[in-house]
C-alpha cells in the first residue's frame, strides 16, 4: 500500500513498527552542482531534511554519511541545518558512518546525538587542506602570455599561472588555522565528555572505525538496519526519503530549474569537469576508496 495511503488508515489498522525516516548524505562536499554532477551541499539537501524531520510519529532522523570532505562552509551550514531541524523538532538524530566520514563529512557526523561505524570505516581527518596546480611555465612553452590587471596589490593572490610567493603561502595558512581551530571547536562541543586523550586526534589523521570508537569519535560499531531494530523493536522500518528528480528519474541539485546550456557553457564544463573530477578522486583517493 503506498504511504500516504497507509498513513490515511486509523493507526490499528496500520503496519505496526516504528518508522524511522532515513536521508543519504552521500558524495564530495561543494558549493556547485549541476544536472550532470549533483553537488552535496546545503541547497541539494534542505528539501529531503524538512522532509525527513517533519514526520511526526518518527522518533528519530537517521542520517547515512558517506563522504571523504570538501567545503568546510556547505560542511558547517549542513551541520547546523540538521541540529535546528532536530531542536525544533524534538528529533533524535543517529549518524551512520558508511566508507568513510573525515574532514568534512565528520563535520557533518558530529550533528548525530550518537554516531555509529562499522569497524572498517574511515573516521576523522580533523584538519583543513587547499591544493591546485602551478602553472607559472607553462604559457612560456605554449608562447602565449598572460596579462593580468589589477587594483589592490593582493588581487592575484596564489594565482597558478605566477610563481608561488612565500607571503601567499603564509596567509593561506592563517586562513586554514582559523578554520581547523572553527573545526576542532565543534568537534569539542559535541564530543569533548567523549573524546579520548590523544594528542593526534586533531593533528587531520584518519583511523578505522574500530579506532575511532577508542578515540571517542563514534559511539558504537555496527550497521544502520540493526541498529535501529536494537533501539526500536524487531518490528520497526526504515524509510528513505529521497530528493527531486527530472523528467529521467535522475535526482536533481537542490535548484529549481536549469537551463539547456550552449556550446559554450558545454565546452567550459568539460574543461571545469576534467578538474572537478580530478580532485574529487583526490579526495576519495585519499582514504583509498
Amino acid at each position: 500500500m503506498p504511504k500516504f495511503l497507509d498513513r490515511l488508515l486509523p493507526k490499528r489498522f496500520r503496519k505496526k513498527g516504528t518508522v524511522i525516516p532515513v536521508v543519504r548524505l552521500h558524495g564530495t562536499i561543494a558549493a556547485g552542482g549541476s544536472r550532470f554532477k549533483p553537488a552535496l551541499n546545503l541547497a541539494s539537501v534542505a528539501p529531503m531534511l524538512e522532509k525527513a524531520f517533519s514526520r511526526k510519529d518518527a522518533p528519530a532522523v537517521a542520517i547515512s554519511v558517506n563522504s571523504p570532505g570538501g567545503s568546510p562552509v556547505q560542511s558547517r551550514m549542513i551541520f547546523e541545518r540538521i541540529r535546528a531541524l532536530a531542536e525544533e523538532k524534538g528529533k533524535t538524530v543517529l549518524v551512520y558512518v558508511e566508507d568513510v566520514a573525515a574532514s568534512g563529512g565528520y563535520m557533518i557526523a558530529l550533528a548525530g546525538d550518537e554516531i555509529v561505524a562499522d569497524p572498517s570505516s574511515i573516521v576523522g581527518s580533523i584538519g583543513v587542506v587547499s591544493g591546485g596546480f602551478g602553472f607559472p611555465e607553462l604559457l612560456k612553452k605554449i608562447g602565449v602570455e598572460r596579462r593580468v590587471y589589477t587594483a589592490g596589490e593582493n588581487k592575484v593572490i596564489l594565482d597558478p599561472f605566477q610563481p608561488e610567493k612565500e607571503s601567499d603561502i603564509e596567509y593561506l595558512k592563517s586562513l586554514q588555522v582559523e578554520i581547523h581551530t572553527i573545526f576542532i571547536e565543534m568537534v569539542k562541543a559535541r564530543r569533548e565528555s567523549r573524546l579520548a586523550d590523544e594528542p593526534g586526534v586533531f593533528s587531520g589523521l584518519f583511523w578505522t572505525g574500530r579506532r575511532g570508537l577508542e578515540l571517542g569519535l563514534v559511539d558504537r560499531l555496527g550497521g544502520m538496519r540493526e541498529d535501529i531494530k536494537r533501539r526500536y523493536g524487531k518490528d520497526a522500518r526504515l524509510e528513505l526519503i529521497s530528493g527531486a528528480k527530472d523528467f529521467f528519474g535522475r535526482r536533481l541539485p537542490g535548484v529549481s530549474a536549469f537551463a539547456a546550456p550552449d556550446a559554450e557553457q558545454i565546452a567550459a564544463a568539460a574543461v571545469g569537469g576534467l578538474a572537478e573530477v580530478l580532485e574529487e578522486k583526490a579526495l576519495w583517493g585519499r582514504y583509498g576508496l
